[in-house]
């Protein structure tokens, strides 16, 4: 299934159908640890299946799905035997759609979902998953574009049930959906304005909250506090300044809205379990 693979960098070819790439697998062989720029959703349709990330293991069983964010490191030990559909999809086709894109930076990095953990959507991503399955492989015309819609749906029903949207604010009442819209409007604005230098204390009051309110408010909605989220945008920035070889790191530091290169440097390893210059020589293989 890996076709290129440089260091642990995974480069996706998407041959078939522009934008996305499923694979149908029955393969016993393993996986090592990897990580691409796609997003990715595993489903077993037959016997389970184990992916590693970081030190977890997650089993699937059949019909469960796993989301594995864009850059994570991931891999998958062999297995005797079974089938599962892995559909990577190119993580750029969602950079204009800045809802999405702030939504996937709040969920895990990896995200199980099954009957138990995910009752009011698992059937409906399950569903959505076998329709993009018999799309990519009908022939049609625009299948592109049908299994982007199917994406987008599976994308919004994890959203909003993963954001802490519907735990944290009662969308029955008005107030509380005016403050899950403003929410995510200040995360499109976080994203949007991290490479400045942004403080908790102008953003709450964009927010039209006090400090404290706003602070209670963020962590509830997005599950992390407002610094990391912040820095997580930033180090997201940075991890594409970083694959253009004539920025120095210093540079790409400072144009990702880090004040020194010790900050910037100890944020990317607590984030992403490497220095900028490992990241750099791991994707230039």
């Amino acid at each position: 299934m890996i076709e290129i693979l440089n260091g642990i960098k995974e480069t996706v070819i998407y041959k078939d159908i522009e934008g996305f790439k499923l694979h149908d697998n029955t393969d016993y062989e393993s996986y090592p640890e990897h990580w691409h720029t796609s997003i990715e959703i595993i489903m077993p349709i037959q016997n389970s299946y184990d992916v590693s990330s970081k030190d977890e293991i997650f089993t699937l069983q059949e019909g469960d799905l796993l989301l594995i964010n864009s850059g994570v490191v991931h891999g998958m030990p062999s297995t005797i035997h079974g089938e599962r559909l892995i559909l990577q999809a190119d993580f750029s086709l969602l950079h204009n759609i800045a809802d999405i894109e702030s939504t996937l930076s709040t969920v895990p990095q990896a995200l199980l979902l099954t009957p138990g953990t995910a009752p009011a959507i698992h059937e409906r991503l399950k569903e959505l998953m076998l329709d993009i399955s018999r799309e990519y492989y009908s022939g049609s015309i625009l299948i592109s574009a049908s299994i982007y819609s199917k994406l987008i749906e599976m994308l919004v029903l994890i959203g909003r049930e993963y954001t802490g949207m519907r735990n944290a604010f009662d969308m029955a009442s008005n107030k509380q959906k005016e403050h899950s819209d403003k929410f995510l409007n200040i995360c499109n604005y976080i994203q949007e304005h991290c490479t400045e230098d942004l403080c908790l204390d102008d953003v709450a009051a964009i927010a039209g909250f006090s400090k404290y309110h706003f602070t209670r408010l963020f962590k509830n909605f997005t599950g992390i506090s407002f610094y990391k989220y912040l820095n997580k945008k930033r180090i997201e920035h940075a991890e594409k300044l970083l694959l253009d070889p004539e920025l120095s790191i210093t540079e790409v530091a400072l144009q990702s809205g880090f004040a020194s290169l010790s900050a910037f440097i100890r944020m990317f390893k607590l984030l992403k379990d490497c220095t900028p210059t490992e990241f750099r020589n791991l994707y230039e293989g």
